[in-house]
């Protein structure tokens, strides 16, 4: 579904699947790996492999190949370039940090589950009718392109308690929409981005704010999370960027080309890498009605908020506030998506809206089209955990020891970038807060405004350079929801994604200074919007 017309990728691809093909031969896949000491631990080489992976999937717009060549990159770093012990590293769960630790993950194994039955989910409603209805109902009230777009980010604002979620369930509900309204997938995929993860780390419940709470020890976490959120300034600006240029009809960079040729040419894709291009031509045979996409959506919501609060002790006496900081969204979203299915056949089949053999067909239909989202996530987990086993979180954190004793004023903005490349580096915003915030939380006066802007950079960078990375798990869900090819998304979103951070860097400076969130928050949002007229007013688009 992924496709590329290079063909050195997917010969590299097929090199490296005959090295390892040779290996198992040669030494047995059964043999325990041995302990390491890798010569790169906590050096700036431990960074190396998932900045190949991602400098890679740029350069080849081929994305399983490039993870791959990163895994088997860092996996050779640790083994000190053994290729034994390097097969072992990537293959068995020995070092927790392989494939089959990842897979086995009970966290990762929840989001599996979740993508696969929303999958069957989707497929129902598209089989159903519902998806049909709902798309000739929208058109009828959404009018304009405008109207199309703004009427994804509200529904991506609402949609808050999960990013996963988010991604998929606006996708799903949103696509036909958006398509009627020659909105190209990159597009729809940037809108998606923008309203998850941004949208979540401002949400005081959500699944992220829990995370964010969890890992600041000695605090009250969700207080000290609140205060942050007038401070993050790249979540706030995304938001801001975002509805600027919708409402000034504006884009700049490869987002140019994809929106012209879909309101130009109606091609929802511009690239030959067309994933999903087909999807919504699955035969509708059942007699649904709008209601059929929106109650199981509904249903979904319902469902998945329950069971955040249920994996967070609210049935066993716990505070609804409490509950959401202390769940495992992972195995809630697992726990909701499965209730949600089940609640989905009790709705369409005594109804007659699908027969019963109409409705097992689309279990295996919704788990092949996520088949895609499924291997570049378990690859991204993979050289996400590698990248661990090569100590990159204690090179990141003695970096940011070092750097704490340099200008005070400096602090924000040099966390902030910091927490930019790790992220991006790794794929991984939680992670990326989850090693900061122990760091940064100590060595600043609890009371001082300096540790609350401090804080919210440190979480403001994690999102932006999640939302960079190419292999962030939210980024791959994104262009899922939306049905776009993942480079694609990846290529068109980062110059927005760019613009934006590089203004939050400048605001963090300025907030070091004034330290008022109530001046702050206003200079950085008129500062976005001007930039981005500056931009338009010098942009000269490629002729295409």
């Amino acid at each position: 579904m992924f496709q590329t017309k290079a063909k050195w990728p997917k010969l590299l691809l097929i090199t490296s699947a005959l090295l390892l093909l040779f290996t198992v031969a040669a030494f047995g896949a059964e043999e325990e790996a041995a302990e390491v000491t890798s010569k790169m631990y906590a050096t700036a080489w431990s960074l190396v492999p998932p900045l190949v992976a991602i400098i890679l999937a740029l350069i080849t717009k081929e994305v399983f190949s490039s993870l791959f060549v990163g895994i088997l990159t860092g996996a050779l770093f640790y083994t000190n370039f053994n290729i034994k012990e390097a097969f072992l590293v990537i293959v068995t769960d020995k070092t927790g940090g392989g494939l089959l630790a990842n897979v086995s993950d009970s966290s990762n194994g929840g989001i599996l589950i979740f993508l696969v039955v929303l999958g069957v989910l989707v497929a129902l409603m598209n089989k159903a009718g519902g998806s049909a209805a709902y798309g000739k109902w929208a058109s009828s009230v959404i009018k304009t392109r405008k109207g199309a777009l703004l009427s994804t980010f509200l529904l991506g604002v609402l949609v808050f308690v999960d990013d996963y979620f988010n991604c998929l369930t606006v996708g799903s509900v949103m696509r036909p929409v958006t398509d009627t309204h020659q909105v190209s997938r990159a597009k729809l995929a940037y809108i998606i981005d923008a309203t998850a993860a941004p949208v979540c780390i401002i949400a005081p419940i959500s699944s992220w704010a829990a995370a964010v709470s969890g890992v600041v020890e000695g605090y009250n976490g969700l207080e000290l999370f609140i205060r942050a959120i007038p401070y993050n300034f790249y979540a706030l600006l995304t938001i801001v960027t975002m509805i600027t240029l919708t409402l000034l009809n504006f884009d700049f960079g490869p987002m140019y080309l994809h929106e012209h040729n879909a309101q130009v040419k109606n091609d929802l894709y511009t690239t030959d890498a067309r994933p999903f291009e087909n999807a919504a031509d699955t035969e509708v045979t059942g007699k649904g009605g709008v209601i059929d996409l929106v109650l199981p959506v509904i249903i979904l919501i319902i469902c998945c908020v329950i069971g955040m609060i249920y994996t967070g002790g609210f049935f066993e006496g716990e505070t609804f506030v409490n509950a959401f900081a202390n769940c495992d969204a992972s195995i809630a979203l697992a726990l909701g998506s499965a209730a949600a299915l089940i609640l989905t056949f009790i709705m369409y089949i005594p109804r007659r809206v699908l027969k019963f053999h109409e409705f097992m067909e689309c279990l295996p239909e919704g788990f092949r089209a996520m088949v895609p989202a499924i291997l570049i996530l378990t690859f991204a987990w993979t050289l996400s955990g590698i990248t661990g086993l090569l100590g990159a979180d204690v090179f990141v954190a003695d970096l940011l020891d070092s750097s704490k004793g340099v200008l005070h004023l400096m602090l924000p903005v040099i966390v902030f970038l910091i927490a930019v490349f790790l992220a991006f580096s790794t794929g991984t915003s939680w992670g990326t807060f989850g090693i900061l915030l122990p760091i940064v939380v100590p060595i600043l006066d609890p009371s001082s405004e300096m540790m609350v802007i401090t804080v919210a950079a440190t979480l403001a960078g994690a999102v932006a350079g999640d939302h960079c990375s190419p292999i962030s798990d939210t980024t791959i869900m994104a262009s899922t929801g939306a049905q776009c090819d993942h480079i694609n998304h990846v290529s068109t979103q980062l110059p927005y994604a760019i613009l934006v951070a590089a203004v939050s860097a400048v605001n963090y400076i300025l907030a070091a200074v004034i330290q008022n969130w109530m001046i702050n928050l206003p200079i950085a949002i008129v500062s976005v919007i001007v930039v981005i007229f500056v931009i338009r007013k010098i942009y000269k688009p490629k002729a295409v």
